[in-house]
């Protein structure tokens, strides 16, 4: 952890506390307001797959029970005819232009099957294809809007204009994305950052959360380097710009999204190219099961019955029910217990995990600081409680993260603060206010006078064993002398160990730490935690480096975290997670996974679901291929009768659809409690993970 307050700051009313700071009355300076991004999302209206998706399950629902219930034919059979065309047209449009390229694909196939299966009398059976086909394809395409969308949206944490400084001293506002390396910026109060660069003079605070991951403002003073989209605190900075805005870390972050979701497009090709291979299959088979019966003096009637029969039963759909009811019961039952999985792939995918990564801070921690010893000096004549209390007072005109959490623990504590007069805030050192006529600092260990005189050397003695042990040191000095040291941590979750140890248990590797904090902070979280490969310091880039090592190694990674940040090592890895209650759009959005009531112990739960419906998926596709071997086997040797044939469809259709649906029971859902006990797991090298 830091040896001093980095960014303290006092923040003003008006500005949003997007990034934890709000001011103090006094810091008017602080309280330019900080823009805020807009949420770029698309209507689920807007995309015509829906629209279409939505229209065919309504006459669907409509047409079912005046079928069902014997109402008139003219009736339902316009409903059902009507399912059709909305339903199918879109995707058999696709087919027939695919077609043109001498490409036939499932889709296609399927709209054949169904007006094939109405052909023969069996509406409903059709339509119902119908329906499952629509409602598939509207959901892919919004899950593809809302990436996007995201995506889009990240551009919007880099400002548009920024304050440029000509070489005569005068400003000029420009447009963020001409500026040029080598131009000076200013950076006011409460303004986000325009481009990469290095601090030329000024001394302030930067929330950079959004590119570290780091739970506190970082302190910044000349020669240290800045980022676009950060938030600047109360001082003002000037800034020389050293990457064009094209290349700043804002911009890779969106490129290496991108890029890490179209290294996925491979599986889609191979499972496009299988596609392919069964709808030419199926219907080379079909026609041959029409034409070699009629060609050796069969009636028309009797190879057509035979043709649509073997349709009906080669069709793809029992098998591929097999897979859906497991993985869209624990989807469901997921999504009773607070995780929602994007997508049954992601279902699937989750239980192959060979290795965890976990972001520190909201995914191990709270995300917040705690204050965690408050430690009264030798002389001082103040007990816990009234060193905290004088604490509190001073710093409560300020909403620094740190002051925030002094004041948050004396008001725990019960304890009656006394107003604070003439408060001043200095960035990086601390506040000073009067308290009861004396006059109160709360800083930084860089206040503490030097030498043995007023009481410093216990004072420093209390910093170094707090700073040992991880903690951000607090001193509090009245009337220039110290009285006492204060301890602040951002503490792991309850579950934190619990869930580490149940991940290692069921992947059989220890998680592994990737953070952009620092070693220190990064090393203790580990040690409680139970983590033994701890990577800190860390960028966006670095974390998706660390992803694409393991994959090269083999394994399939699934990655936990809430920030943007973390949004490209969510997009890089096998299957990504995000914490929802503080998870950033972009990363909640770039995430397979949402654990949306924020329980960490969630994860290895998801995580062991998954391999449950996977061991169903295979036990059905073992009962949905015995059911089409042996149906196609007696349309083609012997007659297989129409009725008998539907029935056997839908019959294995009915079983695997029933064995999925076990995963729905309240049951079903692992819970971990004494994970601490299990054998210990394995641990990733780090020069081969």
């Amino acid at each position: 952890m830091p040896s001093a307050l980095d960014g303290r700051r006092s923040a003003p009313t008006d500005t949003p506390a997007e990034n934890g700071a709000a001011t103090g009355a006094t810091t008017a300076a602080a309280a330019a307001p900080r823009p805020v991004p807009p949420r770029r999302r698309t209507r689920l209206l807007a995309l015509p797959e829906a629209r279409w998706a939505l229209a065919s399950l309504a006459l669907f629902a409509l047409a079912l029970p005046v079928h069902l219930l014997g109402g008139p034919a003219w009736l339902w059979g316009v409903l059902f005819a009507a399912t059709y065309v909305t339903g199918g047209w879109e995707p058999g449009w696709e087919g027939l232009k695919a077609l043109r390229d001498r490409t036939l694909d499932v889709d296609l196939l399927m709209v054949v099957a169904a007006l094939g299966a109405a052909a023969i009398g069996q509406v409903l059976d059709g339509a119902l294809l119908i329906v499952i086909f629509a409602t598939s394809g509207a959901l892919e395409a919004v899950a593809t809007a809302r990436t996007a969308d995201s995506v889009r949206g990240l551009l919007d944490l880099a400002p548009t204009t920024a304050t440029r400084l000509l070489p005569d001293g005068a400003e000029e506002t420009v447009d963020a994305g001409l500026l040029a390396v080598g131009d000076t910026l200013l950076v006011r109060p409460g303004e986000r950052v325009g481009a990469d660069g290095r601090v030329l003079d000024g001394v302030s605070e930067v929330d950079q959360a959004t590119i570290t991951g780091e739970p506190l403002p970082a302190a910044k003073r000349a020669g240290d380097q800045v980022f676009a989209g950060t938030v600047n605190g109360t001082g003002a900075l000037r800034v020389r710009v050293e990457r064009d805005p094209s290349e700043s870390v804002i911009a890779r972050i969106v490129q290496m999204v991108e890029e890490a979701s179209e290294t996925k497009a491979p599986t889609q090709l191979f499972i496009e190219k299988i596609e392919q291979r069964y709808s030419i299959g199926m219907v080379l088979a079909t026609l041959a099961v029409f034409g070699v019966p009629l060609a050796f003096g069969d009636t028309l009637d009797s190879a057509l019955l035979r043709a649509m029969t073997f349709m009906i039963v080669a069709s793809p759909c029992a098998v591929m029910l097999s897979t859906m009811p497991p993985l869209l019961s624990a989807i469901a039952n997921a999504g009773r217990h607070g995780v929602l999985a994007k997508s049954a792939v992601v279902m699937e995918s989750l239980g192959r995990t060979d290795i965890v990564a976990l972001d520190k801070t909201g995914t191990l921690t709270e995300g917040t600081p705690h204050l965690t010893d408050v430690r009264p000096l030798p002389g001082s004549g103040l007990d816990e409680d009234a060193l905290l209390a004088l604490a509190a007072s001073a710093e409560h005109p300020s909403e620094h993260p740190l002051a925030r959490a002094v004041v948050d623990a004396a008001r725990e504590r019960g304890l009656t603060l006394s107003r604070a007069e003439d408060f001043a805030a200095t960035p990086g050192r601390g506040v000073t206010a009067g308290v009861d006529g004396r006059t109160v600092t709360v800083g930084a260990p860089a206040l503490l006078p030097n030498g043995a005189e007023q009481g410093a050397v216990p004072a420093v003695d209390a910093v170094e064993e707090l700073e040992a042990a991880g903690r951000t040191a607090v001193v509090v000095l009245r009337d220039a002398t110290p009285v006492g040291v204060l301890g602040v941590t951002d503490r792991p979750r309850p579950d934190a160990a619990a869930t580490v140890a149940a991940l290692a248990r069921l992947t059989g590797r220890t998680p592994v730490l990737l953070t952009g904090d620092n070693a220190r902070a990064a090393g203790r979280l580990a040690a409680e935690v139970g983590i033994t490969d701890v990577r800190a310091g860390l960028l966006p880039q670095d974390k998706v480096a660390a992803v694409k090592e393991w994959e090269a190694a083999g394994l399939r990674v699934l990655v936990v975290g809430d920030g943007v940040n973390d949004a490209p090592a969510l997009a890089a890895a096998h299957v990504g997670i995000a914490m929802g209650k503080a998870g950033s759009d972009l990363a909640l959005e770039t995430a397979d996974a949402v654990v949306v009531r924020d329980e960490l112990a969630a994860i290895p739960s998801v995580v062991d679901l998954s391999r449950t419906a996977r061991r169903l998926v295979v036990q059905n596709l073992a009962v949905a291929g015995a059911f089409l071997t042996v149906l196609v086997a007696w349309d083609l040797i012997g007659t297989l009768p129409l009725p008998l044939g539907v029935a056997g469809h839908e019959g294995s259709t009915v079983v695997v659809g029933l064995n999925g649906l076990r995963l729905l029971r309240e049951a079903a859902w692992p819970r971990f409690s004494g994970t601490a006990s299990q054998p210990p797991a394995r641990t990733v090298p780090k020069d081969s993970a």
